[in-house]
């Protein structure tokens, strides 16, 4: 990942670096990775993830077409 810096603009370089990390998750990672994760937590973890995720795309459609 890289972010250009304009006219020595160290502060606004580093604000867009930080965006484009939030956006990809790699913020996300590092914490999930901080400790160790039993495999049956991460089963359980991905399963909830995936169920909310689903349930938000749902909703999404929903809303736009309006059932």
């Amino acid at each position: 990942m890289e972010a250009i810096v304009n006219d020595n603009n160290v502060d606004q370089a580093l604000r867009a670096l930080k965006k484009k990390m939030q956006r990809e998750g790699v913020y996300k990672e590092l914490r999930l990775h901080r400790y160790y994760e039993k495999p049956s937590i991460k089963r359980s973890r991905k399963r909830t993830e995936s169920i909310k995720r689903i349930k938000k795309v749902n909703r999404r459609r929903l809303d736009r077409e309006g059932y």
